[in-house]
């Protein structure tokens, strides 16, 4: 790199010097805030700190533990998988449904997009108190709109078993988000496919099927990536609304490291449970990005 650094010219050192100059800001940010914290939680997640004592060196014991002696890991960290599983398919599909309508040649459709992309960029805490109020069980608008239809609404947040599945639909406000980007990759097909295709006899389903879908793949793998790393992230909702109850019923794998790390104070352990988070993320995406090659096609053959 030297060798080549001597060989440029004057006019190309600077433009050199200019673009690693520009790229200073965000390195230092990506060691300090990135770099930094995780390797400081690798080496903490073997140490037992209570932050006002030293960390005290322990080896594998807060894994054993986590793994042998631990049922709260367990179950957050099945109520977090429960979680993905049920709201991954409902972003990914509601999400492309609703960019199928977005991007209809429709008067006003720039004031749509517009609309459903807000719930977007909106405090998660200002959401969770609004959702709270929604589907409160005795006086809320979603159960006093069943009521005058002759219907017994659940109990939404204070029921064990539909606890899990209204923090699910609730992560579905969101959605517009996603749908924007979806729009931008259905905007980015080519218009000939659709008209040879149709002069062609193809219905819209088979259009979908044939040019739509496949030629969205690129998108529909980034967007798998991103929700899914999202999803395991999921915190704010049960934090505000339920604090991981009723009976644990969303008791969150991030809860769970909140409630070890900043009401416990045992920062080796959640250290830990960082680090397991960690790998099992990576993992997960690892696979979408292994299976990707079976289904993401980048061009039109």
């Amino acid at each position: 790199m030297l060798a080549t650094w001597r060989n440029m010219n004057p006019l190309a050192r600077r433009e050199a010097a200019e673009g690693y100059i520009s790229l200073l800001p965000w390195a230092i940010g990506f060691l300090v805030f990135t770099v930094m914290p995780v390797g400081a939680s690798i080496v903490l997640g073997f140490t037992r700190w209570n932050i006002v004592e030293p960390p005290v060196w322990i080896g594998l014991d807060n894994y054993v533990r986590m793994f042998t002696a631990d049922p709260m890991f367990w179950q957050a960290l099945k109520v977090t998988g429960l979680f993905v599983l049920i709201s991954l398919p409902l972003k990914l599909v509601l999400g492309l449904g609703l960019a199928l309508l977005l991007n209809l040649k429709l008067p006003g459709m720039n004031f749509f997009r517009t609309v459903f992309y807000i719930p977007a960029v909106i405090s998660g805490v200002a959401v969770s108190l609004m959702w709270m109020w929604l589907l409160q069980p005795d006086t809320g608008v979603v159960n006093t709109i069943l009521y005058y239809m002759g219907i017994e609404g659940p109990g939404w947040f204070w029921d064990r078993n539909w606890a899990l599945p209204s923090v699910a639909l609730m992560s579905i406000w969101k959605v517009g988000g996603s749908a924007i980007i979806y729009l931008a990759g259905l905007q980015n097909i080519p218009a000939h496919l659709y008209e040879a295709a149709e002069i062609d006899g193809a219905s819209r389903w088979r259009r979908f099927w044939r040019i739509t879908l496949p030629l969205l793949t690129p998108t529909l793998f980034f967007q798998l990536v991103i929700e899914l790393i999202d999803s395991f992230k999921i915190f704010t909702e049960a934090f505000v609304i339920t604090q991981g109850g009723p009976l644990r019923s969303t008791y969150f794998y991030l809860l769970y490291f909140y409630e070890t790390a900043f009401q416990n104070f045992n920062m080796g352990y959640a250290s830990a449970l960082a680090i397991v988070l960690m790998v099992i993320i990576l993992s997960a995406t690892v696979f979408v990005n292994y299976t990707s090659k079976r289904w993401v096609y980048y061009e039109a053959e």
